[in-house]
């Protein structure tokens, strides 16, 4: 059986039909303009990403006035976007500076989504850690400093400040972007980073780094039995408590007078500046040289110098073994190591420098035992691989720029 239709009814439906044909068409209008619209961009060198990335970028902020209970975060497609040109300007800034032969300030450059802290990886030990190394004394390495800014690996015509002791360069905003610095660490490296003196970066000046897990480790645990807390400053009875600590732990007894005495002559000479209380970075990295003394050898040592280092011990070693067959004399060699410390004084470019703070910590200490070396001993000869040997711990201790002494100079 039929459905029966009115007249009215028929009129409605052919109106229906006719509405939904006429926005079809319509649909199909405004499709064709947009591709014709895509076409000329396209032309013009722009691409129909763009235009297409635009056109969802409308829409999605049309969606959000249309809708105020929706949330107010960016919509996928803006963040999808977000990356795209971030990269875009960092290509044209980069092509820019090629262009144009000179480079432009670091601050005046968008990366925040670059100056992330880096991953400090510790060293492993290999097999051959502990075997003699082969430096040669006649051929001098000379590495290159890098020529792009280890942070946000820009080049730049301007002033970039290399480290003393690697081959990384750095911009002083950059450093200042990441934090690493204070104010006046900052003033400092501009101060000498081109100087004799020299400044080395947050990578060589933590000599922290150095230690592998294990090590890292074991002075945690001893820390931790000595109740030392972390990131703190030490006063002197502080110190003497460890110290004794220390030594009840490690050989079941107190320290003596002597030992001390000892105990406070290095304190002094970490607070060079009688603060009243040493820094925690020159608390640790006195006893990550005790690590390093403790557990590697002397050729272990020389494999973490870097070649700015061999260089620098070549040419110590040269000016003061001339016209002597390559060799030079036992007190010869601790002048040699006490010059690594020119930077306590900064204004003398002479290797003898005064390091009377540290002095003699005691009478019946090694130290002052020194000073009755036979002349036997004092003319005894040494070789450049026995100085190099001999004198590694004293160059990788003389890496930070704080100016307290993270080790006992040989008298």
């Amino acid at each position: 059986m039929g459905v029966l239709m009115s007249k009215k009814q028929q009129v409605e439906k052919v109106q229906k039909c006719s509405a939904v044909v006429s926005a079809f068409q319509a649909g199909l209008k405004d499709r064709a303009a947009s591709v014709k619209q895509a076409e000329e961009e396209a032309e013009e060198g722009e691409g129909p990403t763009q235009a297409s990335a635009n056109s969802d970028e409308k829409k999605t902020e049309e969606a959000v006035q249309e809708d105020p209970d929706c949330s107010t975060g960016p919509s996928t497609s803006h963040q999808a976007s977000a990356p795209t040109k971030d990269e875009c300007k960092i290509n044209q800034e980069a092509w820019s500076r090629l262009r144009d032969g000179k480079g432009v300030e670091p601050e005046d450059l968008d990366k925040s989504h670059q100056l992330t802290p880096p991953a400090f990886v510790r060293p492993k030990r290999e097999t051959d850690d502990d075997k003699p190394v082969e430096v040669e004394l006649d051929k001098k390495e000379q590495p290159p400093s890098d020529e792009m800014c280890d942070v946000c690996e820009v080049w730049t015509a301007d002033d970039l400040y290399p480290c003393r002791t690697c081959t990384r360069v750095f911009h002083d905003g950059c450093l200042r972007e990441l934090g690493y610095l204070s104010t006046e660490a900052l003033q400092e490296m501009r101060d000498t980073a081109h100087t004799v003196t020299g400044w080395s970066c947050y990578y060589c000046d933590n000599l922290n780094l150095l230690l592998t897990e294990e090590e890292m480790y074991s002075l945690m645990e001893t820390f931790k039995q000595c109740k030392i807390i972390p990131e703190s400053c030490l006063v002197s009875d502080e110190l003497l408590q460890y110290r004794h600590y220390a030594s009840k732990q490690q050989f079941d007894k107190d320290l003596t007078d002597e030992q001390e005495e000892e105990v406070l002559a290095q304190f002094a000479a970490l607070d060079p500046e009688k603060k009243g209380h040493i820094e925690w970075s020159d608390f640790l990295y006195f006893e990550s040289l005790g690590v390093l003394r403790k557990f590697r050898t002397e050729n272990s040592l020389v494999r973490l110098l870097t070649g700015k280092e061999r260089d620098k011990a070549r040419s110590v070693f040269l000016g003061l073994a001339q016209d002597k067959d390559g060799v030079i004399t036992r007190a010869e060699c601790r002048q040699a190591q006490q010059s690594w410390f020119h930077k306590l004084n900064k204004d003398s470019q002479s290797c003898n420098v005064s390091i009377s703070h540290v002095g003699p910590i005691c009478e019946s200490s090694p130290a002052s035992s020194d000073s009755d070396r036979s002349k036997t001993d004092e003319s005894r000869p040494v070789t450049w691989a026995d100085f190099l040997r001999e004198s590694g711990i004293y160059i990788l201790a003389a890496r930070p720029n704080s100016s307290a002494m993270h080790i006992r100079l040989p008298l």
